[in-house]
């Protein structure tokens, strides 16, 4: 059993890293990646959603969309076409729930964030994850734990990779390479290093 938890938490956060195997959050993770601070914040929101949201989905696939049901006198009616419908209206309620809070308790990140707070809303990682819980069969404590490791592992990419852009800004960077130029480098030499991870799970 353990050993199990072990190898999602392996896969999730190196092998099948969100933004840097399966390369899926790239607009957060290239967005909010200047400034250390600021991703640890965005970070935590992804994190949050991704367990939160992969609890809710996980639930609702589930009793819901997991087997045909008996709605108003029609039987064996299945509801799997209401997926994306469904996975998004929770996802967006959970971002709307973290940007209040925020707000509230931290404006000074609500508004570095800015419009890269909503836009996990639209994170193909956050569905992604939900998406591939339901794919996979996963029960409600299993797609929970892994959403919470794979927000782990985007919480891992997205620091690792801030923390190199602040580097750089100190480097001295050929003219024709600064700015987007040698941050997209930056992060195709840092999913090949996480290539070196694939067979550990």
């Amino acid at each position: 059993m353990i050993v199990e938890y072990l190898k999602m938490t392996v896969g999730a956060v190196l092998v099948y890293n969100f933004v840097l195997s399966r390369f899926l959050g790239i607009c957060p993770f290239l967005g909010v990646s200047k400034r250390l601070d600021t991703a640890l914040g965005m970070s935590g929101a992804v994190v949050f959603v991704m367990t939160l949201a992969s609890l809710v989905t996980s639930t609702i696939y589930t009793f819901l969309l997991s087997k045909p049901l008996s709605i108003f006198g029609f039987k064996n009616v299945d509801l799997k076409f209401l997926q994306i419908l469904l996975f998004i209206v929770v996802i967006a309620s959970l971002v709307q729930i973290v940007e209040v809070v925020l707000q509230k308790v931290s404006p000074p990140l609500y508004n570095a964030l800015g419009i890269f707070l909503p836009l996990i809303t639209t994170n193909c990682a956050v569905m992604g994850v939900a998406t591939i819980n339901a794919n996979d069969g996963r029960s409600i404590f299993d797609s929970t734990f892994y959403g919470f490791v794979s927000g782990l592992g985007f919480a891992l990419a997205l620091v690792l990779f801030s923390s190199l852009r602040e580097r750089l800004e100190m480097a001295n960077v050929p003219k024709p390479f600064e700015g987007m130029s040698i941050a997209l480098i930056t992060a195709g030499i840092l999913a090949m290093a996480f290539m070196g991870f694939s067979g550990l799970a």
